[in-house]
């Protein structure tokens, strides 16, 4: 099923809940060696059902999927070899030090006692844990509990580490340090890194390739540039102080110039067009000449969320105060997105 050089491959991959819920729906793709790969998408989406079935934790109702050129389904011990997983859920022990936990990962792998030793040196150090690593783990901030976790996941030294949602809830800055050692995985090992999130930044600022994920389909795979040179053009929102058919038929006629949304919210249409320093002017200068009041005007230059928009028709939220526990179906979280009307 896969080419040469593939570590994960996934052909007509389902999952199916309750007879009629799709939490995966027939998506295929491949992930080559060394790259890190994202799945994008709201919570709900089917991306934390994918890893699930991929880290051999749940069966997939249809379909194949290999790990490392191992059938998830039939060699289930032999893909768990070679693989790490750092879930969305906290799953260190608070009652034990942060080296205890990694001892602990270690037996349960078998690293020997005199390797794990050593590579448990080396991955506290990595993770910035070092210090506290004596501390018992009930006295660590969200943050550090999510650095241990990573480096629980690595303890082994997997050929491919999954992270689902690796910072969840996290601050701006604790996620951006995660990033950073993600990265520097990524740089001195090649691993290959496969992670699932619904931050937009997340998916831009680490992944080599991102899969847009929606309602348990794959609708767009490339590289960030590429989603991001998919959506062509820039995108202008134009609010009026009243907006009518009159207005938007000017607007349809307007050459070089595309109404997105065909309606008006809230008295604001999105037009996209080849480039907004040549073409704005002219459209502001339609407006007046229609005598119609401009309120306000926004510029918008492709980007990962306009790409996602753009695809799925939903404006994905960075909600920094969601708190990540709502049950969306039994493979996944609830998203947060909002509908663009």
């Amino acid at each position: 099923m896969s080419s040469e050089g593939t570590v994960v491959g996934v052909e007509r991959l389902e999952k199916v809940y309750g007879g009629s819920i799709h939490a995966v729906d027939s998506i295929s793709f491949e992930v080559g060696r060394g790259e890190i790969f994202g799945f994008l998408g709201p919570n709900g989406a089917g991306k934390t059902t994918t890893i699930s079935i991929l880290t051999t934790q749940t069966l997939p109702t249809g379909g194949k999927a290999e790990v490392l050129g191992h059938d998830v389904v039939k060699e289930p011990s032999r893909v768990r070899k070679g693989i790490g997983l750092v879930p969305q859920e906290l799953t260190v022990d608070d009652e034990l030090t942060g080296r205890e936990n990694m001892e602990l990962q270690g037996s349960l792998y078998g690293v020997p006692y005199s390797e794990a030793k050593k590579r448990i040196d080396e991955l506290l150090e990595l993770v910035k844990l070092a210090d506290s690593a004596h501390r018992y783990v009930k006295t660590y901030s969200g943050g550090m509990k999510k650095r241990l976790e990573l480096a629980e996941g690595l303890i082994h030294r997997p050929e491919v580490l999954f992270l689902d949602e690796p910072t969840l809830g996290l601050d701006i800055q604790t996620r951006t340090s995660m990033w950073e050692h993600i990265n520097k995985l990524k740089k001195e090992t090649n691993m290959t890194i496969f992670l699932t999130t619904h931050y937009l930044e997340e998916a831009d600022t680490l992944c080599d390739r991102i899969g847009i994920i929606d309602h348990g389909k794959v609708i767009a795979l490339d590289t960030p540039a590429g989603l991001k040179k998919a959506v062509g053009g820039d995108v202008i929102e134009v609010e009026v102080a009243e907006c009518d058919e009159d207005i938007l038929e000017m607007i349809r006629n307007m050459p070089a110039v595309t109404l997105l949304d065909g309606v008006c919210s809230g008295n604001r249409a999105r037009l996209k067009v080849p480039d907004s320093n040549f073409s704005l002017p002219k459209i502001l200068t339609n407006f007046i000449a229609r005598n119609v009041q401009v309120v306000s005007v926004a510029v918008k230059k492709p980007s990962l969320d306009q790409a996602f928009l753009e695809f799925t028709g939903r404006e994905l939220r960075d909600d920094e105060s969601s708190s990540g526990n709502e049950k969306a179906d039994p493979g996944a979280r609830k998203g947060r997105f909002r509908r663009r009307r």
